[in-house]
């Protein structure tokens, strides 16, 4: 009678395990609803309740953005000539400028590296070796390469290595870009005059020597639409920042 009950058990229990797996097959065999990814995450992701923001417009425009940077022109307009500058974040160097009497047009750009097309994003990591600048066209009889070597020097620190301010990095280094012979030799003597101003206490700031170098220009990057004239147009804050000639307003780099 024992054998005839472990016997019993045994069926019941190999019938218990076929019944199982048949069981786990049947589930198997039925295919999962796929829940889409809209109505779960509808309120995150957007759908028929998404509402634009007040970014709504920004947001459009960066998703509608196309990849990189335009090469610009290499040489300035008949009439006008062009020069390039690096100091910094080239938001208030460009207001600056566009202050200048005699400068015609500003724009701001990405120069001076190895990748073709930057984009701001890749820039500011320092691995395309690019520096932000600002080039500018203007009219030689009413303004000369001097007066704009005076402009840089009055707003950029030239005695910080790969630094302006709080910004650090090679993409903040100061550079006087030279488009001919006549703007390196002006830049040259420029340089010699600041470091013997230096030397004498008789800058604004102090330091040891003058850190800005002096290189040919080379392809320059139009930087995104929305950094050009970014403080003149209100900057962050929606608060736009006089660009009339002459103007001696102090400005506020960040906007």
């Amino acid at each position: 009678m024992a054998s005839m009950a472990v016997s019993a058990r045994c069926i019941a229990s190999g019938v218990f395990a076929a019944s199982r797996r048949a069981q786990a097959a049947s589930r198997s065999a039925t295919p999962l609803r796929a829940i889409p990814a809209r109505s779960m995450f509808g309120g995150l992701f957007g759908g028929k309740d998404e509402k634009e923001g007040k970014n709504g417009d920004v947001l459009k425009w960066a998703r509608a953005a196309k990849k990189g940077t335009e090469l610009a022109p290499a040489t300035a307009p008949e009439g006008l000539e062009i020069a390039t500058v690096a100091g910094g974040c080239f938001w208030g160097l460009e207001l600056a400028y566009q202050r200048l009497p005699g400068v015609v047009s500003t724009s701001v750009g990405y120069t001076a590296g190895q990748v073709p097309s930057p984009t701001y994003e890749e820039v500011c990591s320092g691995r395309t070796g690019h520096t932000e600048a600002v080039q500018m066209y203007y009219n030689p009889n009413e303004c000369t390469f001097e007066n704009i070597l005076d402009e840089f020097f009055n707003k950029v620190d030239p005695t910080t290595l790969n630094r302006q301010g709080n910004d650090v990095g090679t993409q903040y280094r100061s550079v006087i870009f030279y488009h001919t012979e006549a703007q390196r030799e002006a830049a040259e003597k420029a340089v010699a005059e600041m470091n013997e101003k230096l030397k004498q206490g008789l800058f604004r700031l102090t330091g040891k020597k003058v850190e800005t170098t002096i290189e040919p220009a080379t392809d320059y990057y139009l930087a995104e639409e929305y950094h050009q004239q970014y403080l003149s147009k209100g900057g962050r804050f929606k608060a736009p920042q006089s660009a009339e000639k002459g103007c001696k307003d102090k400005i506020r780099c960040y906007g």
